[in-house]
């Protein structure tokens, strides 16, 4: 599903080019593709003749870059983009990224981020008790100050310096008039990769869909604790840190990323297929047809009726041309925004036992929803399988859910949950069979994928957010063991 719909998200989109005449209108093309990870605020930097020249804006890209002339100024041969949605700092033109800083001595740098610093908040009171004036609240601009204060004599020395003294989830991407860089976060939440141009310039981005859509071989994805720098003298790959554990965000495989893109070697798509495939035999049930919440969940409904030899039907249809921005003034019209960006096929359903596959159930409000959307098509009974386990505890990673209270199975057991969504039984993959469906080849604990938010074991310490959280878990029961009923 999309954001427009679940009202899960992620951070934002990175796309960095170097070297190529074209870099500004590579990058507005792969951000396009990437436009499913931000939807608040869009820019690029262009590294130009005349220096760097920033245009970004709030709302989707098209919507940011409406003259031709505002990506022709942006034209030379390097270029950064990001794609935005908020998980730190508000929705303010001020956090649209690439922040771009101006330096009379060194040269101006651009910065783009995707993800979330756990010690954000502590490094900012810092470098505000020493002096320090930000231009945003986003967590990004932290990076910078750290950079600038670094006693190291080199640009990559500071960047490194820097980058050993912020923790969480990110992929940093900087574009100067020297090089384009890369860095990934110590356990890899966030993913990155490089690839080639048939001219032979260099991209770096998010994900791999976007490589194949500007035409880019993929060269490799960035390690955790890699640092990649591009400059003039070629591609060289070094590293930060070597106290790195791999942790891939596994909400990236179960609904962030495109399905044609590709994650250390794993294919979306594929993954979710296993998913539900995994998911029919943990959660078997007697129906008539499979069908799959638009878009993310698709890919698991197919699998769930390969294996369970239940026949996928399109039972939903999703709207592609209803307003990202449209407002319901009233409650009742607020109740009916699903039903404008969602429709059952009344045909298809009317008297079907339904297994509706949907990637996650984060606050429950949609699906109830959409369960009524297949009840008032006449379905019989609607049996909700979910491709992911329990989400159970929030993510400080760069998922927009940092609370236990926004989570319906934090706070509801499977029984509970099963009754407030209206369906007639309700089941969930496991940890270890989202682990394995995944296959990531990787000796690290949970096959190389962050799963805190079914488990709460998270792989790093919380910084800032550590207190707030055994706040609420104090305050909360969790059955973490159950997951079905």
């Amino acid at each position: 599903m999309s954001d427009e719909i679940k009202g899960l998200n992620e951070e934002c989109g990175l796309f960095g080019v170097w070297d190529d005449d074209h870099a500004a209108d590579i990058t507005y093309l792969g951000l396009h593709i990437l436009q499913h990870r931000g939807q608040e605020g869009a820019g690029i930097v262009g590294l130009t003749d005349a220096g760097m020249v920033r245009h970004r804006g709030l709302g989707l890209l098209a919507e940011v870059f409406t003259k031709p002339q505002q990506l022709a100024s942006l034209r030379g041969r390097a270029a950064l983009g990001h794609v935005r949605y908020s998980t730190a700092g508000g929705r303010v033109l001020e956090n649209i990224q690439p922040l771009l800083f101006r330096f009379t001595t060194t040269g101006d740098v651009a910065l783009a981020h995707n993800g979330n610093l756990t010690n954000a908040r502590s490094l900012r009171a810092q470098l505000e008790e020493g002096g320090a004036i930000f231009q945003s609240s986003s967590d990004t601009e932290v990076l910078m100050h750290l950079i600038r204060r670094s006693h190291q004599t080199t640009f990559v020395a500071q960047l490194k310096d820097a980058l050993n003294q912020v923790h969480g989830g990110f992929a940093f991407m900087l574009l100067t008039e020297h090089g384009l860089y890369a860095a990934s976060d110590p356990n890899g939440f966030r993913p990155l990769v490089v690839g080639t141009l048939p001219d032979g310039g260099t991209v770096i981005c998010s994900e791999t869909a976007a490589l194949n859509a500007v035409g880019a071989t993929f060269v490799q994805d960035v390690a955790p604790g890699g640092l990649v720098i591009v400059d003039q003298s070629g591609v060289r790959f070094d590293h930060y840190t070597t106290h790195t554990q791999l942790a891939v965000c596994s909400m990236e495989y179960i609904y962030f990323a495109r399905p044609d893109s590709e994650i250390h070697g794993v294919n979306v798509h594929q993954a979710r297929v296993r998913m539900g495939r995994r998911l029919a035999q943990e959660q078997p049930v007697a129906a008539d047809i499979v069908c799959g919440v638009p878009n993310s969940s698709l890919s698991a409904a197919m699998g769930y009726a390969q294996e369970s030899g239940i026949p996928y039907e399109m039972g939903l249809v999703k709207s592609q041309y209803v307003a990202r921005t449209f407002i319901q003034p009233t409650q009742a019209l607020r109740e009916r925004s699903v039903r404008m960006k969602l429709s059952a096929i009344r045909p298809v359903v009317a008297g079907k036992r339904v297994v509706l596959v949907d990637d996650s159930l984060v606050r429950g409000t949609t699906a109830r929803q959409i369960v009524k959307l297949l009840r008032d098509a006449g379905a019989k009974s609607i049996h909700l399988r979910i491709s992911s386990p329990p989400l159970r505890f929030p993510c400080f990673y760069g998922i927009d859910i940092q609370s236990t209270h926004e989570l319906m199975a934090a706070n509801h057991s499977v029984a509970a949950m099963r009754t407030l969504l209206g369906v007639d039984s309700l089941a969930f993959l496991s940890v270890a069979g989202l682990e394995q469906s995944v296959n990531l080849t990787s000796t690290a604990p949970h096959h190389g994928l962050c799963v805190a938010y079914f488990t709460g074991e998270y792989p790093t310490p919380l910084d800032d957010y550590d207190a707030t959280l055994r706040s609420e878990l104090a305050q909360l029961y969790i059955n973490v063991g159950e997951v079905s009923a």
